[in-house]
């Protein structure tokens, strides 16, 4: 894995620009006082408005690549879905440049480009017209889009009446059928359910390894770790940081939860940024690599990191995730030495019997650090996706072997 993703950030890097930025500003006029209703109007004939000036962007530069996965951060009101929509020329910038080369397909905000009045069938059609689809090529993805969004019994149904979940599935399946050449793409992982949240992140990695461009804005800076190329953080309009999706990681972290210079009382598990994570990967009993394992054998799961400073009582806590996001199982290593140098790197190997029934699962990792005053820096990544194949299937997730007998007494006579 680290030798692909070096591989791939360097072809990424000469590869063309697709969308290039420079020095982008926007600013808000917000009024102060509003004369609503008629009665002020009387009373206050000659009372303007008054207004406020919220500068939201202020300089930002950047280009993104084709082929690449661009991810922008920040913590809310820092401007970063104003940026997007400005991408998606929902906006117009006020000042600065925009050049963007290929066919757009925005999911900016739950609404935007819907109709509520008009049914499934017919605002798939619309928005398949919007992102440059022939209505002809619209019509024929109308089965494709409500299969991914699993909506099929709802087709002639009012968007009006289709709840938020319902909503945001069918605006991404058609933002995914559209195929076009860039996918800007705002928070879809924080509406929704588990099961929805794991289909989008395997368009993703499809999308990805298809060479198309995609720009996230999220807060998750477990997705922003596992699947950027590169990302940028925000900061009251500002860009902060462009580079290592790390980087952008820990500058995030560090702007929640790094203190305002006041009086503050540490919590316990502070995010952190603790390891770069070098390759994940499983094995079967042969030591050969695969992507997905089969039921009731014997598998390896390996990881290969670097302490991105000195960490101290470092443990790493592995969650097995099923497609709903509940944990199923959970394992935890401590290190030793206790104390690991910067730029050391810490290999772990874990070898499982599979009880898992079949069906879509994937692991994430909790690596804590001591900070010394009691607190822990938590950093959590998503490492993989993994299936189970076989033929023995039972209900829940663990298939539990052992002898289960019955008798039966007689009645008991009173």
């Amino acid at each position: 894995m680290e030798v692909v993703e070096s591989s791939r950030r360097s072809r990424l890097r000469t590869a063309p620009v697709t969308i290039e930025a420079r020095d982008i500003d926007k600013t808000f006029r917000l009024p102060d006082r509003k004369v609503d209703t008629l009665k002020e109007r009387v009373v206050h004939p000659v009372r303007r408005v008054e207004f406020r000036e919220l500068r939201a962007l202020q300089g930002i530069s950047f280009d993104v690549h084709k082929g690449e996965f661009f991810g922008i951060v920040g913590r809310n009101g820092s401007g970063k879905s104003t940026l997007l929509k400005i991408l998606a020329s929902i906006y117009r910038a006020d000042a600065g440049r925009i050049r963007i080369a290929g066919r757009l397909a925005p999911f900016i905000e739950l609404g935007v480009g819907i109709n509520p009045e008009l049914t499934a069938r017919e605002n798939i059609t619309l928005n398949g017209v919007m992102m440059g689809l022939s209505r002809r090529e619209a019509s024929r993805r109308l089965d494709a889009v409500l299969e991914f969004a699993e909506l099929q019994e709802f087709v002639d149904l009012k968007l009006k009446n289709y709840s938020s979940g319902m909503l945001v599935r069918l605006a991404f399946a058609v933002m995914v059928q559209a195929d076009a050449d860039i996918m800007l793409v705002d928070e879809v992982l924080a509406v929704g359910d588990a099961a929805f949240g794991q289909k989008c992140i395997d368009v993703f990695r499809a999308k990805r390894d298809a060479g198309k461009t995609i720009v996230l804005v999220t807060h998750d800076m477990a997705t922003v770790q596992a699947f950027c190329d590169r990302a940028m953080l925000i900061h009251d309009g500002e860009q902060v940081v462009l580079g290592e999706p790390e980087e952008a990681a820990l500058g995030y972290y560090r702007l929640n939860f790094g203190g305002d210079g006041g009086e503050q009382v540490a919590p316990v598990n502070v995010p952190d940024v603790n390891v770069r994570l070098l390759d994940t990967w499983l094995q079967d009993a042969s030591g050969q690599r695969i992507e997905n394992v089969e039921q009731l054998t014997t598998f390896t799961f390996n990881l290969l990191a670097e302490a991105r400073q000195p960490l101290t009582d470092v443990v790493f806590d592995f969650h097995c995730l099923n497609v709903d996001g509940n944990w199923v199982f959970t394992l935890r290593k401590e290190i030793e030495p206790r104390a690991i140098a910067a730029g050391e790197r810490i290999r772990i190997a874990a070898e499982l019997e599979n009880p898992l029934v079949p069906g879509r699962y994937s692991l994430e990792c909790w690596i804590s650090r001591s900070q010394g005053d009691g607190t822990m820096a938590v950093h959590i990544v998503r490492l993989l996706d993994f299936f189970v194949y076989g033929t023995k299937a039972g209900g829940g997730n663990v298939l539990m072997t052992g002898e289960v007998r019955a008798t039966v007494d007689p009645p008991v006579k009173v």
